[in-house]
């Protein structure tokens, strides 16, 4: 059965059957969609080519005809036609060769050009004369429109089934689908114990960085899912921790559309997925799957993780507490433009506007140092929770007590699942044929690793319990009055050096919104405490200065500095006078020191009498001094004798060492520097030897 269209020097040429199906389920499935493809093989035959020159390319099986970037076999098949190999191209239909009208009509122009036909089961066309060329474009963008309705009905579907919430997405762990459908919470209890531990560990820490440290420090690992959907156990990560944080399902809410595809700049590249913002999702039904935390929790996890981003300047974030020096870092606003400042340590920590200056170049709106602010602040915060201290003290200890409990019980329910697994283990090293060493050796490692995990898992725990300690859940209502009475114990703690700087920062976030700060003078700042709920406080703090005569009140300190170093005052009697009546040197906010006085002093070239020494000499007695002296040796040799007892000797009540001015006491030193007396004692005018 031949055909007028096929010419000698067609059949000269191979012919070619294309087979592609469009997904690998229908490659499965579609099995007589296959066959018949295959079978064109035989109508390339029946028009007269030989079974030698008929090539059938199938290297496309399960990818779709929507593009050809990623289709090798049609790239191929082009090119083989662009060099003249190919007489007759031969598809079940011409969807099969594209369905994309920028990917058929170059390759009509290529047979066309090189007078290769084009048949199907309709019939055989020449894409080079005008009729066939009419016909396969018309097919090529019914093909086009086809796509489109085919591709248009099914999203239709999928977006009416999932406004319902019953689109069956991908659940992650913890989540489960029964064989009727129905969303229901992962049946082991240690996967539910462990989401559950892992959002209260983070409402408590509050960063996802901590909580894997928390996990990873107990040896716990987390539940998630491999690429086949089954469960498996993994060290946590902080991508793992967020990604289960970020996950709506887990307060009960059915979400479609959490990311959309950002177009990619580099030609031939797929586009990636991008996350968006919960109020970007396309559709949100709550309430579909049992939640392991309410949707109040959820926002509120999602408004701490956007607050943990350092995106100052985007976002207005505060950032995670770090351990710099700056107390504050995070919540400043300048008074001035109302901008977030930024910290610079470069010079000495200070809280820094910049925004504009980056923005457009202009100069800074202000730069305050920040230790003396944070000293304000902080003692603001410790006045603010000293009423609710103990109240505050008790409740942090029973939160202590419970998530402790929760870790211990995941250690023990981890233990749990390590047991069974090393009994499974064994189980099967016993059920197998002790002869085939092939199957028993492997059975035998993989006992001897389960159990290996379990003895580590074991060990842990028993050292954690042995460096526990027994601690009260709360304070008791009888001790209550008791430690209130001595005192607060917040100011001892914030004090201590054993406590970090991001704790301190931490602990100030709790209460404190943010910080607005704003220079009023030179040496002068106004800070604007914006707590928590509303209210406000106004403080006025002292900043350095890079001079004296920056200080407001520098001609009337000058002046009373020249007045009385005139009277015979010494430096320290100035300073101490100046502290008292206000004022302060450039880099103390509090005091004057002795050396401004002396600087301004000198510079006024007044001078003073210096007093006589500050001890008064006793007749009879030398000190260490006097003694080297009069000895001629070193007085450094003195005191490394006073220190390791080899000279004993009467000392003051203000630390001063005596030695009898006498002839015998010199006699001794003299003896025990020549090493001929191993220690003497002049308290009683004798030496031993």
């Amino acid at each position: 059965m031949g055909s007028e269209l096929v010419k000698p020097d067609h059949l000269d040429r191979r012919a070619v059957v294309y087979v592609r199906q469009s997904t690998p389920h229908q490659v499965i499935t579609n099995q007589e969609s296959l066959r018949l493809q295959y079978a064109l093989s035989q109508r390339a035959r029946d028009l007269g080519w030989r079974e030698a020159d008929i090539d059938v390319i199938d290297s496309d099986l399960g990818q779709s005809g929507a593009g050809a970037a990623h289709r090798k076999g049609f790239n191929d098949l082009v090119a083989r036609v662009t060099l003249g190999e190919i007489g007759l191209i031969l598809s079940i239909d011409v969807t099969r060769l594209a369905r994309n009208c920028s990917d058929w009509y170059p390759l009509l122009d290529v047979c066309g050009h090189r007078r290769c036909l084009i048949a199907d089961r309709d019939g055989i066309y020449d894409p080079g004369t005008p009729n066939g060329r009419l016909l396969l474009g018309l097919k090529g963008t019914i093909s086009e429109l086809e796509l489109h309705t085919i591709r248009s009905r099914m999203t239709t579907g999928l977006l009416a089934k999932a406004e319902r919430g019953e689109l069956a997405l991908q659940l992650p762990a913890g989540l489960a689908r029964d064989p009727s459908g129905v969303v229901t919470k992962d049946p082991n209890i240690e996967v539910q114990q462990r989401l559950l531990l892992l959002f209260e560990t983070f409402l408590k820490v509050r960063t996802s960085a901590q909580v894997m440290r928390v996990l990873v420090g107990r040896g716990l690992a987390l539940p998630r899912h491999d690429r086949h959907g089954d469960l498996r156990w993994q060290p946590a990560t902080v991508s793992a921790v967020t990604a289960i944080l970020r996950n709506p399902a887990y307060a009960g809410a059915f979400v479609y559309g959490r990311t959309w595809q950002k177009p990619s700049r580099v030609p031939g590249e797929r586009p990636q997925k991008s996350p968006r913002r919960g109020k970007d999702w396309r559709i949100m039904v709550k309430d579909k799957y049992p939640a392991y935390i309410d949707w109040e929790t959820f926002e509120k996890i999602q408004a701490m993780l956007c607050d943990n981003r350092a995106e100052y300047q985007h976002i207005k974030s505060r950032g995670i507490p770090r351990d710099g020096a700056a107390l504050l870092h995070g919540i400043t606003y300048c008074g001035e433009c109302g901008h977030k400042m930024a910290v610079r340590y470069k010079g000495g920590s200070q809280y820094v506007c910049n925004h504009l200056k980056i923005q457009r170049g202009a100069p800074e709106c202000q730069n305050l140092r920040a230790a003396p602010i944070d000293t304000q602040v902080a003692a603001a915060f410790l006045e603010a929770v000293a009423p609710a201290e103990i109240d505050a003290l008790s409740k942090a200890r029973k939160a202590h007590q419970h998530s402790e409990r929760a870790l211990r019980l995941a250690e023990e329910q981890q233990i749990e699942r390590l047991r069974y697994q090393a009994s499974l283990a064994e189980r099967q090293f016993n059920r197998a044929d002790p002869d085939n060493r092939l199957v028993t050796g492997e059975l035998e490692r993989r006992w001897e690793a389960a159990l290996l995990d379990l003895r580590r898992a074991e060990d842990g725990l028993a050292q954690r319990k042995s460096l526990k300690s027994n601690e009260p859940a709360g304070v008791p209502p009888d001790l209550r009055a008791k430690v209130v009475a001595l005192g607060n114990r917040l100011p001892a703690l914030w004090n201590d050096p054993a406590t970090r700087r991001d704790q301190r920062k931490a602990l100030l976030r709790c209460l404190i919104d943010k910080v607005v700060l704003r220079r009023c003078e030179r040496d002068k700042a106004t800070v604007r405490i914006v707590w928590r709920g509303g209210a406000t406080t106004e403080l006025v703090v002292t900043l350095p200065v890079n001079a004296v005569t920056a200080l407001p009140r520098y001609r009337e300190m000058i002046e009373r500095i020249c007045t009385l170093a005139n009277e015979g005052r010494s430096d320290d009697e100035i300073a101490l006078i100046l502290t008292t009546e206000g004022h302060h040197s450039p880099w103390e906010t509090d005091k004057v020191i002795p050396a401004t006085v002396q600087g301004i002093r000198l510079k006024n070239r007044i001078k003073i009498q210096r007093r006589q020494t500050r001890w008064p000499a006793i007749p009879g007695n030398l000190t260490v001094t006097k003694l080297a002296d009069r000895m001629q040796i070193p007085a450094k040799w003195i005191y490394v004798q006073l220190r390791c007892g080899r000279i004993v000797t009467t000392r003051e009540h203000s630390g001063r060492f005596l030695f009898p001015d006498s002839r015998d006491a010199l006699k001794a030193v003299r003896q025990l520097r020549n090493h001929r007396v191993e220690k003497i004692d002049l308290r009683e005018h004798h030496h031993e030897k």
